[in-house]
């Protein structure tokens, strides 16, 4: 059941990340300033990393039991950090509320913990 529902946000995750890029390409463009623009692509371009990188968990999740618990919580650190990496740029860029951008480096930091998790559950690896 884990493995499908982060299969599910993966693919969510992904999808919206090229309709993220899309919006900015054409509805955005010569609406917002370039700099909110870019803080738009950048929010895209993380969520789609990240999604690729939980259909890695996905993948490795269905192949390794000794490993599991941490990469569960890799899989729930990458969608937290999306939520808040790029969810917070997402908002600050379309908003133009700077303080928006103080959430940012928590998303970061979910990243950086859902890497390390990664890191940890490969020597569970045979």
């Amino acid at each position: 059941m884990l493995i499908r529902v982060l299969l599910f946000i993966a693919a969510i995750l992904g999808g919206t990340s090229v309709a993220a890029g899309a919006f900015a390409s054409h509805a955005l463009k010569e609406k917002l300033p370039e700099r909110s623009l870019e803080i738009f692509e950048t929010a895209a371009r993380y969520q789609m990393y990240h999604a690729l990188a939980l259909l890695l968990v996905v993948l490795l999740l269905s192949r390794a039991e000794a490993a599991a618990s941490l990469l569960t919580a890799t899989g729930i650190a990458f969608i937290v950090g999306v939520i808040l990496f790029s969810g917070s740029l997402y908002a600050l860029s379309l908003s133009g509320i700077k303080i928006l951008g103080a959430v940012t480096p928590l998303g970061g930091l979910a990243f950086l913990v859902g890497w390390g998790c990664l890191a940890i559950a490969a020597w569970g690896f045979k």
